[in-house]
């Protein structure tokens, strides 16, 4: 039954509606231009029908019987189905129909805005934390170190030297300054 369906009511037509627009004539254009609107409100009906009328005896049956007598170009129910009912009422209510379509625009704009105007907040905000836990977790990182690691992390490896005297001098410096005051302590000969 689906594919019956999908054949006649929607491949069928889509091949017959290619032919009218490659062919120009304006009459098939019409006449598949009336299927699809038919169709698309069949289609639309059937998702609410389907739920309180599938228990019904050759319900699906009855469905495809219809799509086929909508297809029938001897019966030609897509456009009696339009112009008996659906071009008369679109045409009684295609102002209230507009201004409710551009409400709806209008709406779904600002709508669109609101939120995309939230989500950059929450993306901002969420980069401003994750910003200050990565700080925080790194100042927490950096004094757990003793001043021995950090003084090992710089590259100076001497342990006699007090941390206060590597930490505070600049490297290039702190290296003669640090070997003199190491050798001065330990009394040991010789400047080469």
């Amino acid at each position: 039954l689906f594919f019956s369906r999908l054949i006649f009511g929607t491949l069928y037509p889509a091949y017959y509606s290619y032919k009218a627009v490659k062919s120009k004539d304006i009459k098939e254009y019409v006449k598949w231009m009336m299927y699809w609107i038919i169709f698309a409100l069949f289609t639309t009906a059937e998702t609410f029908t389907d739920i309180f009328l599938c228990w019904f005896p050759f319900y699906y049956e009855l469905k495809i019987a219809f799509v086929a007598w909508l297809l029938s170009p001897y019966t030609k129910g897509s456009s009696l189905l339009y112009r008996k009912f659906v071009h008369p009422t679109l045409s009684s209510k295609e102002k209230e129909i507009d201004d409710c379509l551009v409400q709806a625009k209008d709406r779904s704009y600002d709508a669109l805005v609101h939120f995309g105007k939230r989500g950059l907040n929450v993306a901002a905000t969420a980069a401003v934390m994750a910003a200050s836990k990565g700080q925080g977790a790194l100042s927490e990182r950096l004094r757990s170190f003793s001043m021995q690691d950090l003084s090992t992390i710089r590259g100076d490896s001497s342990s006699t030297v007090p941390p206060s005297v590597t930490v505070r001098t600049s490297s290039k410096q702190s290296q003669p300054k640090t070997s003199r005051s190491a050798s001065d302590g330990t009394g040991s000969s010789g400047k080469c």
